[in-house]
């Protein structure tokens, strides 16, 4: 991935923008500029006139023994690759580096955050923001931007279909007879990964290119196997998890694997699609100019 480099400083804290001077600010979902405020009035959103930011994917990431969190960092470096910012660095929530460590080190920059999840939960509301807020990012000085999570780009709905699509026609299955399902996390305390599930879901049926489009859980009902038993359809799974973490790199394949029906295959992962680098490169120049 690219390493910054630091320019001079001069002219860019006038350009940092409070709150209070930017009328459509977009920090994360559901946060008013009433509330924002109320965090500080030096949370700042960019202007669409600088030509130079930092781009820091925050992700989930892993700590267990062996877990490298390469998928992100594969991510990172397709974006450097594609100039999506002058510097691009992965923070993790849980992982090394740290969200605080990846703040650091983009710290000559006015900085973008883009969080690789598919639900606007938890990680994205309220522990992102907090460390992001420990680690300095919005009293810097630089202009820093909270955009809203992977999981609400309208694009992927369209990757979903165009992925699925391809794995349906490589078995020789009509798509019209085929049946599609979504494969996600899920919580026993919080509802977001179910919402923002079951609004997919809701998107890729009005398509009307699946036969069916259902959605199955690792840690809700109906799970996979169950939602694959009420088919009687040839079915395609694409699991909805932005890395390959515990979850989704070895438990979703896996559990396609022990259900033991030849027709029922895995699309992948939403964070390993070749074409996700390219949405989120546009979805990012959308937002830091437009």
């Amino acid at each position: 991935m690219s390493e910054p480099k630091p320019r001079p400083a001069e002219g860019r804290r006038a350009r940092s923008q409070s709150l209070s001077g930017n009328p459509l600010p977009v920090l994360r979902p559901g946060l008013t500029p009433h509330e924002a405020r109320k965090r500080g009035s030096a949370i700042t959103a960019p202007t669409p006139s600088a030509n130079e930011f930092a781009l820091l994917l925050a992700a989930h990431g892993e700590r267990r023994a062996g877990a490298e969190n390469e998928g992100a960092l594969q991510l990172a470096a397709a974006l450097a690759e594609r100039a999506a910012a002058t510097a691009v660095a992965v923070g993790f929530l849980k992982g090394s580096p740290s969200i605080a460590e990846a703040v650091q080190r983009l710290s000559d920059y006015d900085l973008l955050v883009y969080p690789l999840f598919l639900a606007d939960g938890y990680f994205t509301r309220k522990l992102l923001p907090r460390q992001l807020e420990e680690a300095g990012a919005f009293g810097r000085g630089w202009a820093t931007c909270l955009l809203p999570p992977l999981g609400l780009d309208p694009a992927l709905a369209d990757l979903t279909l165009a992925e699925a699509s391809a794995v349906a026609r490589s078995q020789g299955w009509a798509t019209f007879r085929t049946n599609l399902v979504l494969l996600a996390h899920g919580s026993s305390t919080n509802p977001a990964s179910r919402l923002a599930t079951e609004q997919m879901a809701e998107t890729l049926a009005a398509r009307a290119v699946f036969a069916r489009v259902r959605v199955a859980f690792l840690e809700e009902q109906p799970s996979l196997r169950d939602a694959v038993a009420q088919l009687n359809e040839p079915a395609v799974v694409v699991g909805l998890f932005a890395g390959e973490g515990m979850h989704g790199g070895e438990d979703a394949p896996q559990l396609v694997t022990e259900i033991g029906r030849s027709d029922v295959v895995s699309a992948g992962n939403i964070g390993t699609f070749a074409a996700l680098p390219d949405i989120i490169a546009d979805s990012i120049r959308r937002r830091w100019k437009g």
